[in-house]
Protein backbone atom coordinates (compact mmCIF):
# COMPACT_ATOMS: atom_id res chain seq x y z
CA UNK A 1 0.00 0.00 0.00
CA UNK A 2 2.82 2.48 0.76
CA UNK A 3 4.78 1.46 -2.17
CA UNK A 4 1.68 2.13 -4.43
CA UNK A 5 1.05 5.54 -2.58
CA UNK A 6 4.78 6.28 -2.93
CA UNK A 7 4.46 5.70 -6.28
CA UNK A 8 1.46 7.75 -7.10
CA UNK A 9 3.23 10.87 -5.59
CA UNK A 10 6.43 10.33 -7.27
CA UNK A 11 3.58 10.75 -10.30
CA UNK A 12 1.78 13.76 -9.29
CA UNK A 13 5.24 15.44 -8.74
CA UNK A 14 6.54 14.10 -11.99
CA UNK A 15 3.17 15.80 -14.03
CA UNK A 16 3.76 19.02 -12.08
CA UNK A 17 6.60 19.83 -12.94
CA UNK A 18 6.06 18.61 -16.93
CA UNK A 19 2.96 20.89 -16.61
CA UNK A 20 5.04 23.44 -15.16
CA UNK A 21 7.90 22.99 -18.18
CA UNK A 22 4.77 23.27 -20.75
CA UNK A 23 3.32 26.70 -18.69
CA UNK A 24 6.67 28.58 -19.19
CA UNK A 25 6.87 27.74 -22.74
CA UNK A 26 9.66 25.96 -23.43
CA UNK A 27 11.10 27.47 -26.55
CA UNK A 28 10.99 31.44 -24.99
CA UNK A 29 13.13 30.06 -22.08
CA UNK A 30 15.82 28.27 -24.68
CA UNK A 31 15.57 31.50 -26.32
CA UNK A 32 15.99 33.93 -23.12
CA UNK A 33 18.68 31.55 -21.79
CA UNK A 34 20.68 31.54 -25.28
CA UNK A 35 20.39 35.16 -25.74
CA UNK A 36 21.99 35.39 -21.39
CA UNK A 37 24.88 33.55 -22.91
CA UNK A 38 25.16 35.13 -26.30
CA UNK A 39 25.52 38.27 -24.85
CA UNK A 40 27.70 37.09 -22.28
CA UNK A 41 29.74 36.09 -24.93
CA UNK A 42 29.78 39.09 -26.97
CA UNK A 43 30.82 41.11 -24.03
CA UNK A 44 33.83 38.73 -23.41
CA UNK A 45 34.58 39.42 -27.13
CA UNK A 46 34.91 42.84 -26.99
CA UNK A 47 36.91 42.72 -23.57
CA UNK A 48 36.41 44.48 -20.84
CA UNK A 49 32.88 43.47 -18.32
CA UNK A 50 31.66 42.06 -15.14
CA UNK A 51 32.46 38.13 -15.91
CA UNK A 52 30.94 36.77 -12.33
CA UNK A 53 29.69 33.66 -12.02
CA UNK A 54 26.63 35.69 -9.60
CA UNK A 55 26.43 38.41 -12.62
CA UNK A 56 25.84 35.86 -15.07
CA UNK A 57 23.61 32.99 -12.77
CA UNK A 58 21.53 36.53 -11.46
CA UNK A 59 20.83 37.36 -15.03
CA UNK A 60 19.46 34.04 -16.13
CA UNK A 61 17.71 33.56 -13.14
CA UNK A 62 15.87 36.83 -13.52
CA UNK A 63 15.43 36.73 -17.00
CA UNK A 64 14.05 33.49 -16.87
CA UNK A 65 11.57 34.21 -14.30
CA UNK A 66 10.48 37.54 -16.41
CA UNK A 67 10.10 35.06 -18.82
CA UNK A 68 7.61 33.14 -16.70
CA UNK A 69 5.93 35.91 -15.90
CA UNK A 70 4.91 37.18 -19.36
CA UNK A 71 3.95 33.70 -20.96
CA UNK A 72 1.93 32.91 -17.68
CA UNK A 73 -0.01 36.04 -17.55
CA UNK A 74 -0.60 35.73 -21.23
CA UNK A 75 -2.15 32.35 -20.27
CA UNK A 76 -4.36 33.06 -17.65
CA UNK A 77 -5.78 35.86 -19.88
CA UNK A 78 -6.32 33.14 -22.68
CA UNK A 79 -7.60 30.37 -20.59
CA UNK A 80 -10.96 30.43 -22.90
CA UNK A 81 -8.98 31.09 -26.57
CA UNK A 82 -6.49 28.23 -25.23
CA UNK A 83 -8.70 25.94 -25.06
CA UNK A 84 -9.28 26.11 -29.11
CA UNK A 85 -5.85 26.92 -30.01
CA UNK A 86 -3.60 25.48 -27.59
CA UNK A 87 -5.67 22.70 -25.47
CA UNK A 88 -2.31 21.01 -24.15
CA UNK A 89 -1.64 24.17 -21.62
CA UNK A 90 -2.14 23.49 -18.03
CA UNK A 91 -4.61 26.42 -17.73
CA UNK A 92 -6.72 25.16 -20.86
CA UNK A 93 -6.64 21.53 -19.86
CA UNK A 94 -7.19 22.12 -16.22
CA UNK A 95 -3.43 20.48 -14.92
CA UNK A 96 -3.19 24.10 -13.42
CA UNK A 97 -6.52 25.92 -11.45
CA UNK A 98 -6.52 29.73 -11.66
CA UNK A 99 -5.24 29.93 -8.63
CA UNK A 100 -1.76 28.25 -9.12
CA UNK A 101 -1.29 30.36 -12.28
CA UNK A 102 -1.94 33.66 -10.33
CA UNK A 103 0.72 32.41 -7.75
CA UNK A 104 3.37 31.15 -10.03
CA UNK A 105 3.27 34.13 -12.09
CA UNK A 106 3.17 36.66 -8.99
CA UNK A 107 6.01 34.58 -7.35
CA UNK A 108 8.42 34.63 -10.85
CA UNK A 109 7.68 38.73 -11.22
CA UNK A 110 8.77 39.65 -8.34
CA UNK A 111 11.82 36.74 -8.04
CA UNK A 112 13.12 38.91 -11.15
CA UNK A 113 12.90 42.20 -9.93
CA UNK A 114 14.50 41.29 -6.61
CA UNK A 115 17.10 39.14 -8.76
CA UNK A 116 17.66 41.75 -10.87
CA UNK A 117 17.56 44.53 -8.65
CA UNK A 118 20.48 42.79 -6.40
CA UNK A 119 22.56 42.03 -9.33
CA UNK A 120 22.75 45.06 -11.42
CA UNK A 121 21.05 48.58 -12.48
CA UNK A 122 21.08 48.00 -16.24
CA UNK A 123 19.79 44.25 -16.01
CA UNK A 124 16.71 46.06 -13.30
CA UNK A 125 15.68 48.44 -15.71
CA UNK A 126 15.76 45.46 -18.63
CA UNK A 127 13.85 43.59 -16.73
CA UNK A 128 11.24 45.85 -14.87
CA UNK A 129 10.95 47.39 -19.09
CA UNK A 130 10.35 44.12 -20.21
CA UNK A 131 7.34 43.19 -17.38
CA UNK A 132 5.69 46.44 -18.13
CA UNK A 133 5.61 45.78 -21.73
CA UNK A 134 4.37 42.27 -21.15
CA UNK A 135 1.46 43.14 -18.37
CA UNK A 136 0.36 45.83 -20.85
CA UNK A 137 0.41 43.56 -24.07
CA UNK A 138 -2.17 40.89 -22.06
CA UNK A 139 -3.87 42.24 -19.35
CA UNK A 140 -7.07 44.47 -19.87
CA UNK A 141 -8.28 47.32 -20.12
CA UNK A 142 -4.78 47.65 -22.23
CA UNK A 143 -4.82 44.25 -23.73
CA UNK A 144 -2.46 45.59 -26.86
CA UNK A 145 -2.53 41.95 -28.27
CA UNK A 146 -5.75 42.28 -29.55
CA UNK A 147 -4.24 44.95 -32.23
CA UNK A 148 -1.66 43.55 -34.89
CA UNK A 149 0.53 46.33 -34.69
CA UNK A 150 1.14 46.81 -30.99
CA UNK A 151 1.06 42.97 -30.46
CA UNK A 152 4.34 42.80 -32.91
CA UNK A 153 5.61 45.90 -31.42
CA UNK A 154 5.56 44.38 -28.14
CA UNK A 155 7.31 41.16 -28.79
CA UNK A 156 10.11 42.43 -31.41
CA UNK A 157 10.95 45.64 -28.72
CA UNK A 158 11.23 43.18 -25.69
CA UNK A 159 12.99 40.41 -27.34
CA UNK A 160 14.87 42.52 -29.69
CA UNK A 161 16.14 46.00 -28.35
CA UNK A 162 15.15 45.59 -24.54
CA UNK A 163 16.84 42.39 -23.94
CA UNK A 164 20.06 42.52 -26.37
CA UNK A 165 21.13 46.31 -24.90
CA UNK A 166 20.30 45.53 -21.93
CA UNK A 167 22.04 42.58 -21.30
CA UNK A 168 25.02 44.11 -23.16
CA UNK A 169 24.74 46.78 -20.96
CA UNK A 170 24.34 44.93 -17.86
CA UNK A 171 27.77 42.65 -18.74
CA UNK A 172 29.86 45.56 -19.84
CA UNK A 173 30.38 46.36 -16.11
CA UNK A 174 30.58 50.32 -17.24
CA UNK A 175 28.75 52.83 -15.90
CA UNK A 176 25.86 54.76 -17.93
CA UNK A 177 28.43 57.63 -19.08
CA UNK A 178 30.73 55.65 -20.29
CA UNK A 179 28.66 52.95 -21.69
CA UNK A 180 29.37 52.20 -25.98
CA UNK A 181 27.02 49.50 -27.63
CA UNK A 182 29.72 48.40 -30.42
CA UNK A 183 28.75 47.73 -33.58
CA UNK A 184 28.54 44.19 -33.18
CA UNK A 185 25.63 44.34 -30.50
CA UNK A 186 24.03 46.55 -32.89
CA UNK A 187 24.26 44.10 -35.89
CA UNK A 188 22.78 41.55 -33.95
CA UNK A 189 20.04 43.68 -32.04
CA UNK A 190 18.63 44.44 -35.87
CA UNK A 191 18.47 41.17 -37.02
CA UNK A 192 16.77 39.85 -33.85
CA UNK A 193 13.98 42.83 -33.56
CA UNK A 194 13.92 41.76 -37.32
CA UNK A 195 13.68 38.49 -37.04
CA UNK A 196 11.04 38.61 -34.19
CA UNK A 197 8.92 40.45 -36.21
CA UNK A 198 8.91 37.64 -38.52
CA UNK A 199 8.05 35.21 -35.32
CA UNK A 200 4.80 37.53 -34.15
CA UNK A 201 3.39 37.57 -37.38
CA UNK A 202 3.94 33.74 -38.43
CA UNK A 203 2.68 32.66 -34.83
CA UNK A 204 -0.63 33.62 -35.24
CA UNK A 205 -0.83 31.50 -38.10
CA UNK A 206 -2.19 28.17 -36.42
CA UNK A 207 -4.28 30.43 -34.09
CA UNK A 208 -6.97 31.71 -36.54
CA UNK A 209 -9.76 30.13 -35.34
CA UNK A 210 -9.77 30.55 -31.39
CA UNK A 211 -8.50 34.24 -32.25
CA UNK A 212 -11.02 34.57 -34.91
CA UNK A 213 -13.95 33.31 -32.25
CA UNK A 214 -12.77 35.76 -29.63
CA UNK A 215 -11.98 38.67 -31.65
CA UNK A 216 -8.63 38.64 -30.91
CA UNK A 217 -7.70 40.84 -34.64
CA UNK A 218 -4.12 39.66 -36.29
CA UNK A 219 -2.11 39.63 -39.38
CA UNK A 220 -3.50 36.01 -40.29
CA UNK A 221 -6.91 37.34 -40.14
CA UNK A 222 -6.47 40.58 -41.88
CA UNK A 223 -4.33 39.34 -44.93
CA UNK A 224 -4.50 35.45 -45.00
CA UNK A 225 -2.39 32.95 -43.62
CA UNK A 226 -0.59 32.35 -47.41
CA UNK A 227 0.23 36.22 -47.16
CA UNK A 228 1.88 35.80 -43.64
CA UNK A 229 3.58 32.82 -44.38
CA UNK A 230 5.25 34.30 -47.59
CA UNK A 231 5.93 38.02 -45.41
CA UNK A 232 7.65 35.86 -42.91
CA UNK A 233 9.85 33.97 -44.50
CA UNK A 234 11.39 36.94 -46.68
CA UNK A 235 11.46 38.99 -43.64
CA UNK A 236 13.81 35.94 -41.98
CA UNK A 237 15.46 36.16 -45.73
CA UNK A 238 16.13 39.84 -45.16
CA UNK A 239 17.71 39.29 -41.79
CA UNK A 240 20.22 36.18 -43.60
CA UNK A 241 21.33 38.94 -46.29
CA UNK A 242 21.70 41.51 -43.82
CA UNK A 243 23.92 39.05 -41.79
CA UNK A 244 25.79 38.61 -44.74
CA UNK A 245 26.25 42.14 -45.71
CA UNK A 246 27.67 42.63 -42.46
CA UNK A 247 30.29 39.83 -42.97
CA UNK A 248 30.90 41.16 -46.64
CA UNK A 249 31.61 44.81 -45.49
CA UNK A 250 33.29 44.16 -42.26
CA UNK A 251 31.37 46.81 -40.64
CA UNK A 252 31.52 44.49 -37.11
CA UNK A 253 34.07 42.42 -35.28
CA UNK A 254 33.55 39.43 -36.71
CA UNK A 255 34.86 36.48 -38.74
CA UNK A 256 33.29 37.71 -42.16
CA UNK A 257 34.45 33.92 -43.55
CA UNK A 258 32.36 32.11 -40.93
CA UNK A 259 29.61 34.49 -40.68
CA UNK A 260 28.70 34.42 -44.44
CA UNK A 261 29.27 30.94 -45.03
CA UNK A 262 26.79 29.88 -41.49
CA UNK A 263 23.86 32.19 -42.40
CA UNK A 264 24.13 31.15 -46.53
CA UNK A 265 23.58 27.42 -45.05
CA UNK A 266 20.76 28.39 -42.86
CA UNK A 267 19.36 30.51 -45.19
CA UNK A 268 19.00 27.69 -47.80
CA UNK A 269 17.87 25.21 -45.53
CA UNK A 270 14.52 27.62 -44.10
CA UNK A 271 13.24 27.31 -47.92
CA UNK A 272 13.97 24.23 -48.36
CA UNK A 273 11.91 23.65 -45.55
CA UNK A 274 9.39 26.39 -46.33
CA UNK A 275 8.81 24.22 -49.71
CA UNK A 276 7.15 21.19 -47.47
CA UNK A 277 4.81 23.20 -45.46
CA UNK A 278 0.91 22.32 -46.19
CA UNK A 279 -1.01 25.90 -45.12
CA UNK A 280 -4.01 23.40 -44.34
CA UNK A 281 -2.28 21.44 -42.15
CA UNK A 282 -1.99 22.95 -38.66
CA UNK A 283 0.14 20.54 -37.72
CA UNK A 284 2.77 21.51 -40.56
CA UNK A 285 1.98 25.34 -40.14
CA UNK A 286 2.65 24.83 -35.87
CA UNK A 287 5.79 22.56 -36.69
CA UNK A 288 7.60 25.07 -39.35
CA UNK A 289 6.81 27.59 -36.13
CA UNK A 290 9.13 25.60 -33.98
CA UNK A 291 11.34 25.32 -36.98
CA UNK A 292 11.69 29.43 -37.13
CA UNK A 293 12.34 29.18 -33.20
CA UNK A 294 15.49 26.67 -33.84
CA UNK A 295 16.60 29.05 -36.13
CA UNK A 296 16.39 32.01 -33.58
CA UNK A 297 18.08 29.66 -31.09
CA UNK A 298 20.96 29.07 -33.44
CA UNK A 299 21.60 32.52 -33.95
CA UNK A 300 22.30 33.28 -30.66
CA UNK A 301 24.82 30.25 -31.16
CA UNK A 302 26.71 31.21 -34.08
CA UNK A 303 26.87 35.10 -33.92
CA UNK A 304 29.20 35.14 -30.68
CA UNK A 305 31.16 32.30 -31.77
CA UNK A 306 31.49 34.38 -34.93
CA UNK A 307 32.51 37.37 -32.84
CA UNK A 308 35.22 35.19 -30.55
CA UNK A 309 37.09 33.69 -34.00
CA UNK A 310 37.36 37.64 -34.91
Amino acid sequence: MNQVSGKNSTDVKTNWWDALWRFSRPHTIIGTSLSVLALFLIAVAVGGGNYSIFSVLGSWIACVCGNIYIVGLNQLEDVEIDKINKPYLPLASGEFSRKQGQLIVGVTGILALVIAWLTGPFLLAMVAISLAIGTAYSLPPIRLKRFPFWAALCIFSVRGTIVNLGLFSHFSGRSLENLTIPPTVWALTVFIVVFTFAIAIFKDIPDMEGDLRYNITTFTLQLGAEAVFNLALWVITLCYLGMILVGVTRIAAVNPLFLVISHLILLVWMWLQSWAVDLEDKNAIANFYQFIWKLFFIEYLIFPVACLLA
